[in-house]
């Protein structure tokens, strides 16, 4: 059977695949907690390729980006919350969520869909009937050399969740559009900023608050509305815009959510804040209407701003409407504003500082700041050149222990007023609640740092309802946005290949796993499933004494496609695995 017909003369590295399909392959699989349960007694074991059924492709893993949630499932092992309390002893799965392949054979069922020879990007994203089954997690990913997909990724929610591609994109550039993808998604609007229909709503005052707030139809689309501490004449007003919701009185303590929607009249308590927002439901909005400050900052599941797409909206009032929509709740950087990244060196901090920088209409003046500063030069060597031609300021800082406090700092650069956009890559409680501290009255928050439901952190809510400000956040991406990814790298508006560091075959998965534990490399890792006896290896070393590689590499070390077919040539996996 051959899979690479037609596609050998598309790119440099096919040409040093062997068009003969082997029967056997190397995987990584997960069978429990640990980096020593991934694999078999630390190495990838062989296992047979399958021929395709009639719903299912057989497609060759090109390459697969290593990404810090793999060591999250890692760590947590069956406990993932996308494993759904799966027992990895029995069924085990398989990480690789960035990943890269090529279609070998086809299904009949599909034969007028696909092709051998396609080239595709998987997005791990996956819904079935509501429900994540994210590739990498759920789905067995990326880390073997050929493996079968069927209606578990092509016929799903969406469709099929994979992005076409074609030879302009090398295989590491492919299997990066990923994580680039779900940087473009922190950037668009995944919260509900309107109140929802058929939902239910708890409505909180005080009752010595005499002032009149307006609801007008805001809750027309309630099903039920619980109200708390709230005078008659305001349940009155409730009640005329909500003619059709059941409408009941409940002290706060005594109420349980969840709540789809949550508005507090006059806030002032901190505390009553934080039970508000942990009775949210998924994708809950939590309206705060007040002119005065909250007696304290507010404990907040921080987890849930981005794995549950929580909002907190607000205004002064009296109209309970005025907080909502997107005129007021942006989810995009500032233009010509000052815009910081905390965890700036990192694999996902220079992909976000590097979209901002390429943004037509983005920040003015930028600030990358990291606790590493030899991290935080190789992320400066990266990004200084597109700061250059894009007619941007930029200032990387080491900050903590190394260097000055992030608040001295901020205050500095921003004559006191404070960053217009704090964008956190930082995975820790603490740095959200420092880099909240340095964001302006009227700023926006981005949390990026993978921080699990159930991390807590002291939050300032009151700017919210006061100046506007924004604490957004999402996790993973959608189709769109890796599509979008692809269409602007090839129009030269990314470079996913800039944010590469260290590269491996198939048997340094392991080893890949546990330099991102390390913070080995300032930068992302790919491993390449076709490749055999090719250690992990940073760049800067591949480089070293071959002239070859060292002049396949682009501008200060970069990666390209043509350093992608030179490791090819020589690392190619034989025909047959064993």
């Amino acid at each position: 059977m051959s899979g690479l017909a037609g596609v050998q003369e598309q790119s440099p590295a096919y040409r040093r695949l062997s068009d003969r399909l082997p029967t056997r392959t190397l995987a990584w699989n997960v069978y429990g907690r640990g980096i020593e349960s991934v694999g078999r007694n630390g190495a990838p074991e062989s296992v047979e390729v399958g021929s395709p059924h009639e719903d299912q492709l057989l497609v060759r893993v090109d390459a697969v980006g290593l990404c810090f949630s793999d060591v999250k499932l890692v760590r947590l092992g069956s406990d993932h919350p996308k494993l759904y309390g799966r027992d990895l002893s029995r069924e085990p799965t398989r990480l690789g969520h960035e990943t890269a392949v090529t279609v070998v054979a086809v299904g009949a069922q599909l034969a007028d869909r696909f092709r051998p020879g396609q080239r595709l990007a998987i997005q791990p994203d996956i819904y079935v009937g509501g429900r994540s089954t994210a590739y990498g997690y759920t789905i067995p990913g990326g880390l073997i050399g050929y493996h079968l997909i069927g209606p578990e990724v092509l016929d799903a929610d969406d469709g099929a969740y994979v992005v076409p591609v074609d030879d302009r994109l090398g295989f590491a550039e492919t299997a990066l559009t990923e994580p680039w993808a779900c940087v473009e998604a922190a950037y668009t609007q995944r919260r509900r900023l309107v109140p929802a229909v058929g939902g239910r709503t708890w409505v909180i005052g005080q009752a010595e608050d005499a002032r009149e707030y307006r609801f007008g139809d805001t809750l027309a689309g309630a099903r039920e509305i619980v109200v708390s501490e709230l005078r008659d004449e305001v349940i009155s007003g409730i009640r005329a815009g909500a003619p059709g919701a059941l409408i009941t009185v409940a002290e706060i303590e005594q109420t349980e959510g969840p709540f789809d929607d949550v508005i507090l009249l006059g806030p002032r308590s901190a505390h009553v804040v934080s039970r508000a927002a942990d009775a949210l439901a998924f994708r809950g909005v939590l309206n705060l209407v007040g002119k005065e400050p909250l007696d304290g900052p507010v404990d907040l599941d921080i987890g849930r701003i981005h794995y549950h797409y929580t909002a907190y909206v607000g205004s002064t009032g009296p109209d309970v409407a005025n907080s909502y929509g997107e005129a007021r709740n942006r989810a995009d950087l500032l233009p010509g504003g000052v815009a910081l990244f905390v965890g700036a060196a990192g694999p996902m901090g220079q992909m976000h500082l590097e979209r901002a920088l390429r943004l037509p209409n983005g920040p003015a003046r930028f600030i990358g700041v990291d606790l590493d500063p030899h991290r935080l030069e190789a992320a400066k060597a990266r990004l200084g050149p597109i700061a250059a031609a894009n007619d941007r300021e930029l200032l990387m800082a080491v900050t903590g222990e190394n260097g000055e406090s992030l608040e001295a700092l901020v205050a500095r650069e921003t004559g006191g007023r404070g960053a217009d956009d704090v964008v956190v890559t930082a995975p820790s409680a603490a740095a959200v609640t420092e880099a909240s501290h340095v964001m302006a009255p009227d700023g926006m928050l981005v949390l990026f740092a993978g921080l699990p439901v159930g991390t807590r952190a002291p939050l300032d809510l009151s700017p919210v309802f006061l100046r506007g400000a924004q604490y957004t956040g999402t996790s993973g991406s959608r189709i769109l946005d890796q599509e979008l990814v692809v269409e602007k790298t090839l129009l030269g508006q990314l470079s996913p290949g800039r944010a590469l560091a260290a590269v491996g075959g198939i048997e340094a998965a392991a080893d890949g796993l546990q330099a991102m534990i390390d913070g080995r490399f300032p930068g992302k890792i790919v491993i390449f499933p076709q490749l055999r006896g090719l250690p992990l290896t940073s760049l800067e070393d591949l480089a070293v004494g071959d002239q070859e590689l060292a002049g396949a590499l682009g501008d200060g070390g970069t990666w390209t496609s043509e350093a992608e077919a030179v490791l090819y040539a020589r690392y190619a996996a034989p025909t047959d695995e064993s």
